[in-house]
């Protein structure tokens, strides 16, 4: 399994860029860490929190501390893949470091969720969905960063039958989209202060954006063909 895992990752390596670069060195940090504490966790591990943030789901070890390295490494190998075989490939060379850095965000949400699994399982305790806030927001945040400027392509962004027709109605979704994500990101991390409501602070805002950009894309599209 590891060799196979080793050889995944040099063929997945192509980004060259420093964000690329780190993004792979968490990847390495989760895999070195899962390794090195193996023989000291204990044979069960919480790999599942309910809305309270309290572990309700457990799973052996081996499990508990490698299935997120390895669905981290299929995550950044798809994002690797994805420029080379869309069909609009050209597109996301105009937003790649903003892509890179998305990627990178990603990597780094997860290994955080990883450090609190390995916490919790070591007897710290505390709420997972409180936690996960900050985590959340950051990255509630850093895709309205990252969808303001892209163009249209057929993985990255907020497709719908409407944006997908039209560079103007891609680019204005993706406008109103990048604040709401943004503001998402706010209202996430409000949570904080209503651990009683954690999990409306994560939901409903990010529903609420999808939902809108969904229906501006509509809205958009229609006034086009006028």
């Amino acid at each position: 399994m590891m060799s196979s895992v080793a050889v995944y990752m040099v063929y997945c390596i192509h980004m060259k860029t420093k964000k690329g670069i780190v993004a792979w060195m968490l990847i390495g940090a989760a895999w070195v860490a899962a390794l090195v504490l193996y023989d000291e966790m204990s044979d069960r591990m919480a790999t599942h929190w309910n809305a309270a943030g309290i572990a309700d789901g457990y799973s052996g070890k081996a499990l508990a501390l490698f299935l997120l390295p390895v669905i981290m490494i299929a995550i950044q190998g798809t994002f690797v893949l994805i420029p080379k075989i869309d069909p609009l490939k050209k597109n996301i060379e105009t937003f790649r470091d903003k892509y890179e850095g998305f990627i990178l965000l990603l990597g780094a949400f997860m290994l955080y969720v990883f450090a609190l699994t390995i916490l919790w399982s070591k007897g710290v305790r505390f709420s997972m969905t409180t936690a996960l806030l900050p985590a959340l927001a950051g990255m509630f945040y850093g895709i309205g960063v990252l969808i303001k400027d892209i163009k249209r392509n057929w993985f990255v962004g907020i497709r719908t039958p409407w944006t997908m027709t039209s560079d103007v109605v891609w680019g204005r979704t993706h406008i109103l989209g990048s604040k709401l994500f943004k503001l998402s990101g706010a209202v996430t991390l409000l949570g904080i202060a209503f651990p009683g409501a954690v999990m409306w602070f994560i939901i409903v805002p990010i529903l609420a954006s999808t939902a809108a950009t969904v229906v501006y894309s509509y809205i958009v599209f229609k006034d086009e063909k006028k």
